[in-house]
This record gives structure tokens, C-alpha cells and sequence, in this order.
């Protein structure tokens, strides 16, 4: 276990390795769970802010359950999520012409349509975040079957997990965070080569 402030972060999230494999995945996590995307309280607003740029990038199902359902909702496990189309694929979500799931979002955030790229829970996935009243845990829960692909792919890469999600945990946590979490990784590194 790793801390950080007040902040504990699993060792496999320096020790897993992962890099995406949207080709084999087809971008699965947007449509394999028990909830929609789990949203911040800002993120909640953000969503109010710019849905109207993002309506245009979702599709005819998921802007039908958006307007029955409202831009997010509240679950019992979960807290306020994004809907989903029949309890599946994200609401805010679209597959392109090779059947790879993408977010509406993040596509309208890629088009310079909207400052805000998606839901941090999606950008640090398949790290998750659980937090009390004292500290956040930060761990790597990859699916077993969903995220063998890039797994496998950050094996073969030699990519540690925080390596491949800098962005969003710096996104998250800031810069100087990350700074020490790589200063800690670096040191795992150099006593497993001795």
C-alpha cells in the first residue's frame, strides 16, 4: 500500500501493467457494469452545462433514455451514474464503424465542442476510486475477462498501469501527486532489478 497524503493507492496499480486494447475490447467497460458511469457533483453540472453540444454526437436511443431518465440519476450502490440504454451500454456512448464503443463526450470534448473530456471514473478506469470520510483508496480492478486484452497488451509493452492512465491521474490528483507516485514506483523498480 501506497500513501500519499490522504490518499492510499494499491500496490498493483504500480505493479499491474495495462494498456488499453480498444481493437479486442471494443470498448467494453461503457457497457459492462451494474450502473452507468459513476459522476462527481461537478460533474453533474458539467453535464448540465454542455449537454446541448454533446446531444448531437449520442444516439437515437441514448438521447430517448436521457430525456426519460434525465442527464443522471441516483443508484442505490452506486450514487448518481449516467443512464444506460436497457441496463447496458452508456447512455452517452456510440459505436463507431468498427463497432468500438465511444463516448459522445469525449468525442465533442476531441471536436473542441466542450472543455470537459468525460467522467474521471471512465478516464481512470480500470482504476477505482473509493472514498470515506478520512481518505480515498485508489485501486487497480481490472475485469477479468474484459480487460484481459490490454492486460496482455501491457505485458507485452512493459506499461505499469499508472503509466498508462498519467492523464487522468493527474487530472484527478495533480501534478505533484504524480510526481511522487512516480518517484515511488521508480524505487519499486530499481530493488526488483537489484
Amino acid at each position: 500500500m501506497i500513501a500519499i497524503d490522504n490518499v492510499l493507492i494499491s500496490d498493483e496499480v504500480v505493479q499491474g501493467q495495462f494498456v488499453c486494447d480498444l481493437i479486442k475490447c471494443k470498448g467494453g467497460c461503457c457497457e459492462d457494469g451494474d450502473a452507468g458511469a459513476p459522476l462527481t457533483d461537478e460533474e453533474m453540472d458539467k453535464l448540465v452545462e454542455i449537454y446541448e453540444k454533446v446531444e448531437p454526437y449520442l444516439t437515437t436511443e441514448g438521447k430517448e433514455v436521457i430525456k426519460k431518465k434525465g442527464l443522471y440519476h441516483y443508484d442505490s450502490s452506486f450514487g448518481w451514474v449516467t443512464p444506460t440504454i436497457g441496463g447496458e451500454m452508456c447512455a452517452y456512448g456510440f459505436r463507431d464503424e468498427k463497432g468500438i464503443i465511444k463516448c459522445g463526450i469525449e468525442q465533442a470534448y476531441l471536436d473542441g465542442k466542450v472543455d470537459f473530456k468525460k467522467p474521471i471514473s471512465c478516464h481512470l478506469f480500470p482504476i477505482k476510486v473509493k472514498e470515506t470520510k478520512t481518505y480515498e483508496m485508489v485501486n487497480y480492478e481490472p475485469r477479468p475477462s474484459l480487460c484481459k486484452p490490454g492486460c496482455s497488451l501491457g505485458a507485452k509493452l512493459k506499461v505499469p498501469a499508472y503509466v498508462f492512465l498519467k492523464e487522468a491521474l493527474i487530472r484527478k490528483y495533480g501534478e505533484d501527486f504524480y510526481t511522487v507516485l512516480e518517484q515511488i514506483a521508480e524505487q519499486y523498480y530499481e530493488k526488483q532489478k537489484s
